[in-house]
C-alpha cells in the first residue's frame, strides 16, 4: 500500500470519527453525511498527514502520541491556572514580550503541532516562524528570560521531545 492511501484511509477514519465524537447522531442520515464528509477530506487533504515512512513502530507511536496528548493537557491546566492567578491579582507587575526559541523538528507537522500546542496554552502565542533556521517566535503574557536556550527548554521543551517521537 502506498503512502498516500495509508494517509488518506487514516485521515478518513480520523475525520469519521471527529464527526462522530461532535454531533448526536439521531438518523442514519447523519452517519452516511459524517462518511461523505470525512471521504471529501480525505480525497483534499489526505497526503499531507503522512509524507515518510517512519522508523519507529506504529504503536509505540501510538502509545507515545497518547502521552504526549496528556502531557499537552497537564502543560495546559498548569498555564491556566499560572493566567487566572494574574487575572486575579491586576497588581501583580508583567512583562510581556517575545521571545525566541529553537527546535530541532524538520517536518512540517512536527513543527505545526509544536506551534500549535504553545499557543493552546494559555499565556503564549506563537507569532511567526522559520523553518530554514529552525526558529520560533512567541509572545508570552510573561518573559522571565531573554536567553534563547533558557527559553527554548522552558517554552519548547515540554513538548519537543514527544513530538520528535511521535511526528519525525
Amino acid at each position: 500500500m502506498t503512502i498516500t492511501k495509508r494517509s488518506r484511509i487514516i485521515v478518513f477514519s480520523l475525520s469519521f470519527l471527529v464527526w462522530v465524537a461532535l454531533t448526536s447522531i439521531s438518523d442514519w442520515q447523519e452517519v452516511i453525511l459524517g462518511l461523505i464528509v470525512a471521504l471529501v477530506v480525505s480525497l483534499l487533504a489526505g497526503q499531507f498527514l503522512i509524507t515518510t515512512e517512519k522508523s519507529k513502530h506504529p504503536v509505540r507511536r501510538l502509545f507515545l502520541a497518547i502521552i504526549y496528548f496528556f502531557k499537552f493537557l497537564w502543560e495546559m491546566i498548569k498555564a491556566n491556572l499560572h493566567v487566572a492567578y494574574i487575572v486575579i491579582n491586576p497588581a501583580l507587575p508583567i512583562r510581556p514580550g517575545i521571545v525566541k526559541i529553537k527546535t530541532n523538528l524538520t517536518k512540517d507537522s512536527a513543527l505545526t503541532v509544536l506551534t500549535n500546542s504553545i499557543t493552546l496554552t494559555p499565556g503564549t502565542l506563537t507569532v511567526d516562524i522559520n523553518p530554514e533556521s529552525r526558529e520560533i517566535y512567541i509572545h508570552c503574557i510573561e518573559v522571565t528570560s531573554t536567553d534563547v536556550g533558557e527559553n527554548t527548554r522552558e517554552i519548547g521543551g515540554r513538548f519537543e521531545g514527544l513530538i520528535a517521537e511521535v511526528f519525525e
